[in-house]
C-alpha cells in the first residue's frame, strides 16, 4: 500500500483550529501576529497559540507556524524572540520563505524548516541548494505539476508538499505587488486585499467591458488524488487561512475521507467520489480547475463569471454542543426559524438532515426564530457527533 500524504489544513484563527482538528487534519498551519502573509485574519496570539497547539497535540495533530513574510532588518529584531517562544511550545516546524528567517531561526532554535511556497522553488536544483540550508521540506511553487513534483523528490529525497485545493494567485508563486498599487498594501509583507480578484473595467477602441481578466479559478484536485499518492507526495495542502469555519470542516472532510477511502480500497471509489466533489460546491467558491497539477494553466484558469456556479450554497448557522437520543444542543452563530430545513456536517458518517419543527430556549420554552450567540435545542432523533457544524441552504452567496 501507497504511504498517505498528510493533509494540511489551515487554520485562521483557534476556533478555526478546532474545526479542523476536529474534522481531519493531520496537521494545521497558522500565523501569530506578525511574520506572515495574512494580516488580515484573525491570527493567534500567545495564549491562542499556546491553547490551539495544546488542543492540536493532544489529537496528535501537527501544528506549523508561517513565518513567510518577506522581512526588513527593523522586522527582524523582533524575530528571535517569537522562535524561542515556538521552540518552548514545541511547535512542529515554521514555514519560512526570507533567508535572513531561516537564519535566525537555525540559530536561535531546533525548529524544523519548511520552505514557503512563496520562494519558487520549481526544480531539482533549487530543492538541493534549499536543503543545504536547512530545509526540511519545500512547499513547491503552484506552477510545478504532480510529476515534477515526483522527480524533485526522487532527485533530492526531500520531503515534498503541494497545494490540492482553494484559492490561486494569478501572479508567479504568489509573487504579487498588485495590492501595493491599488491599496498601498505590501503583498509580500501581510498586506493582500485580494485586489486580483476584484472586477475591472477594460477599455479598448472605446468599448469597454467589465472583466475579472486577473483573477483565477480556484484549485480543486481531489480527482487527482490517487495521483499525489502515487507520487509519493509527503503533504497535501489546502489554501484558506481567512475562509471559514464551515470551508475548513467542509474540505477537512471530504480529504480525509478520500484518503480513508483510498487506504481501505485502493482506489477512490466512483460513487464516493461525485459524492465528495458534490460537497465541495456547497460553501462559496470560485469556478473550479486543477490549474497546474496536470498541465501548464492556461486561459480556462481565468474566472469567467458567466459560467460560475451560481447555486445556492450553504452558510454555517451553529456548532452542536451536545446530543442525545431525543435532541441536541446548539451554538447558533446565524439566525433561523422555526419551520427550515437545516444539515449536520458530522465529524464522522454521513451529513444528516434535520427538518426543525420546533426550536426550544434552554428553559424548554418554544421560538419561533434563533437570536446568535445563544444556546438552543432541537428536538431530534439521529447521531450527531460533538461540535460538528450545522448548515443551511437559505442563503444565496
Amino acid at each position: 500500500m501507497d504511504k498517505l500524504p498528510e493533509l494540511l489544513i489551515p487554520a485562521g484563527s483557534l476556533e478555526k483550529l478546532k474545526v479542523a482538528v476536529d474534522y481531519g487534519a493531520d496537521a494545521v498551519y497558522l500565523a501569530g501576529q506578525n511574520f506572515g502573509l495574512r494580516a488580515a485574519a484573525d491570527n493567534f496570539t500567545e495564549t491562542e497559540l499556546r491553547a490551539g497547539i495544546q488542543y492540536a497535540h493532544q489529537n496528535d495533530v501537527k501544528v506549523y507556524v508561517v513565518l513567510n513574510g518577506f522581512l526588513h532588518d527593523d522586522d527582524l529584531q523582533g524575530l528571535p524572540s517569537f522562535v524561542d517562544l515556538l521552540e518552548e511550545l514545541a511547535v512542529d516546524a515554521v514555514i519560512v520563505s526570507d533567508l535572513g528567517v531561516i537564519e535566525t531561526v537555525k540559530k536561535h532554535s531546533r525548529l524544523e524548516i519548511h520552505l514557503s511556497t512563496q520562494a519558487s522553488c520549481l526544480n531539482s536544483y533549487s530543492a538541493k541548494l534549499w536543503k543545504d540550508f536547512g530545509v526540511k521540506r519545500i512547499v513547491l511553487g503552484r506552477e510545478v505539476s504532480i510529476a515534477e513534483a515526483q522527480q524533485i523528490k526522487n532527485t533530492c529525497d526531500i520531503e515534498v508538499e503541494m497545494f490540492i485545493h482553494g484559492s490561486m494567485c494569478m501572479a508567479y508563486s504568489g509573487n504579487c505587488t498588485i495590492s501595493n498599487f491599488t491599496q498601498g498594501r505590501d503583498s509580500n509583507r501581510g498586506g493582500c486585499a485580494h485586489s486580483c480578484r476584484f472586477e475591472y473595467k477594460l477599455t479598448h477602441n472605446q468599448v469597454s467591458a467589465n472583466s475579472h481578466f486577473m483573477s483565477s479559478t480556484d484549485l480543486n484536485g481531489l480527482a487527482l488524488l490517487e495521483q499525489f499518492i502515487k507520487a509519493g507526495i509527503d503533504s497535501v495542502k489546502v489554501e484558506g487561512r481567512m475562509k471559514s469555519h464551515l470551508y475548513a470542516a467542509t474540505v477537512a472532510k471530504v480529504y480525509k475521507e478520500a484518503l480513508q477511502s483510498y487506504r481501505e480500497y485502493g482506489e477512490l471509489p466512483v460513487d464516493l467520489l461525485l459524492n465528495w466533489e458534490e460537497e465541495l460546491k456547497k460553501f462559496s467558491h470560485r469556478s473550479y480547475a486543477a490549474a497546474n497539477l496536470m498541465n501548464k494553466a492556461g486561459r480556462e484558469t481565468i474566472f469567467d463569471e458567466r459560467v460560475h456556479d451560481q447555486n445556492n450554497k450553504f452558510a454555517m448557522v451553529g456548532r452542536v454542543l451536545e446530543s442525545s437520543d431525543s435532541d441536541f444542543v446548539m451554538q447558533v452563530r446565524s439566525a433561523f426559524n422555526q419551520g427550515e430545513s437545516l444539515e449536520i456536517l458530522n465529524v464522522d458518517g454521513p451529513v444528516q438532515n434535520v427538518q426543525v419543527d420546533e426550536i426550544l430556549n434552554l428553559k424548554g420554552e418554544s421560538i419561533k426564530r434563533t437570536k446568535p450567540s445563544t444556546l438552543v435545542r432541537i428536538p431530534f432523533k439521529g447521531i450527531i457527533n460533538k461540535n460538528a457544524i450545522v448548515r443551511s441552504g437559505v442563503c444565496k452567496l
